[in-house]
């Protein structure tokens, strides 16, 4: 493996004062980026593109530090593009405009511009649509990085001028390789094996909030500190997660398919995680009572009055006791027999019903409580089905002249084995066949 840092100088801002470690050990060449070479290796988008000389405009979407910024400021200097960088949090339509004013002096002179924008989801979809003309002429390359998805954030014409690169969250390996280059200039952290485990795992995934834990280590003083003075002694680092963002829909997608693929650990982890984070119990309550319609159904009709019970009790005991009834309704759907059923037959029905338009309901069905009404015909002929034979008429509902539509196909599992009997029986006598 390369060395994760050489020492040629990297663009960087000016700064004053003495540089945080995270920024001391920027990579100096995009070859020693770490954890992104998905998207950095030759083959891989970005290095297809420096290899053929045809930068684009980029948005880099992924989790705090995992290298947005260093991957922007180094494709500047390998194409030898001005820098230029900006924050959606702190800049107005004044300061943009005096941004392109200068990119467009700089084309003039030949030279592009890489303008790099941090939090580029904070601009509305207007003012999004500002930066369009000039990537367009050419003026400027626009590389936006983004935690949130891009799908939700960014608006079409943005999103059809820039490829959307995926930046991953760095793995264990890929931070101890930070550390021990942080080591190399620093000293030796004063950890043992398991401080050093416990040091990555409050990373997060996380390469700058790592060197900034290393930094406190490295004052920690005399000693040898493992993971029980870490936990004293630093400010573990929330989850990042967004409650409005990517970060919320990929938990409850886990926690969904956890519990659609009859994993209750799995869907204990991911119901922990969600809370951990901070969601909103209430609204976890909610999303399992439609898995419980959704992907368990009639297989076990339990199922949804376990959720609403598990609800109620939340509401009646808030948190943390209430969570746990939360807990128990998960490992219940999670290990009930799972039938969707009925969630595709009314998708049918929907679809049906859309097709068909108003034609009015079978004249033998329609109340007739005037006389006009039972001249019209209406009511007439109809059978009451608690009088016929074994409770059952056999007519049909559906409007005139439209076909019989079948919806509902029970599967062989749970409550539905006998719906599936059912099913068959009607259709049996609905034929003829007694």
């Amino acid at each position: 493996m390369a060395d994760l840092f050489d020492q040629q100088q990297a663009p960087a801002a000016e700064t004053s004062g003495p540089q945080p470690l995270a920024d001391r050990l920027r990579p100096k060449r995009l070859a020693n980026v770490v954890g992104q070479d998905h998207i950095l290796a030759p083959g891989a988008p970005l290095g297809d593109m420096l290899a053929a000389g045809n930068l684009s405009s980029l948005i880099l979407w992924g989790p705090p530090g995992v290298g947005k910024t260093t991957i922007a400021r180094l494709l500047a200097a390998e194409t030898d593009l001005h820098f230029e960088q900006i924050s959606a949090i702190f800049t107005g339509v004044a300061e943009l405009r005096k941004v392109f004013e200068a990119a467009k002096l700089r084309h003039g002179q030949g030279r592009g511009t890489l303008l790099f924008v941090d939090e580029i989801h904070r601009f509305n979809k207007a003012q999004q649509d500002g930066f369009l003309p000039h990537m367009e002429s050419g003026v400027i390359v626009l590389v936006g990085a983004t935690t949130e998805n891009p799908s939700f954030e960014l608006n079409a014409a943005l999103m059809s001028r820039a490829q959307v690169l995926r930046l991953r969250r760095l793995e264990a390996e890929d931070l101890e390789n930070i550390l021990r280059r942080a080591e190399a200039e620093e000293g030796a952290l004063p950890l043992t094996n398991a401080g050093r485990a416990a040091l990555i795992e409050m990373a997060d995934g996380d390469g700058r909030t790592l060197l900034n834990l290393a930094e406190q280590v490295q004052g920690f003083g005399d000693g040898v500190f493992g993971p029980e003075d870490l936990a004293k002694r630093l400010n573990r680092r929330a989850p990042v997660y967004d409650k409005a963002g990517d970060g919320h829909y990929k938990l409850i997608s886990a926690l969904h398919k956890s519990v659609r693929g009859s994993d209750p650990d799995a869907s204990l982890y991911w119901l922990a995680r969600m809370l951990e984070a901070g969601e909103d119990p209430r609204y976890l309550a909610r999303r399992i009572t439609r898995m419980a319609v959704e992907d368990i159904g009639l297989a076990e009709p339990e199922a949804m009055r376990q959720c609403l019970d598990a609800w109620q009790v939340y509401e009646r005991l808030g948190s943390p006791e209430g969570e746990l009834a939360l807990a128990q309704a998960v490992i219940y759907l999670a290990l009930a027999p799972k039938s969707n059923a009925a969630y595709v037959a009314f998708k049918g029905a929907q679809k049906v019903a859309r097709a068909t338009g108003s034609l009015d309901p079978p004249a033998h069905i329609l109340n007739a409580p005037t006389k006009m009404m039972k001249e019209m015909g209406y009511g007439a002929g109809y059978e009451y089905d608690h009088e016929a034979e074994e409770g059952f008429s056999g007519q049909d509902y559906f409007p005139d002249g439209m076909a019989r539509a079948d919806l509902y196909h029970p599967v062989e599992r749970g409550f539905e084995r006998e719906m599936a009997k059912r099913m068959a029986w009607f259709a049996k006598r609905r034929a003829g066949d007694r």
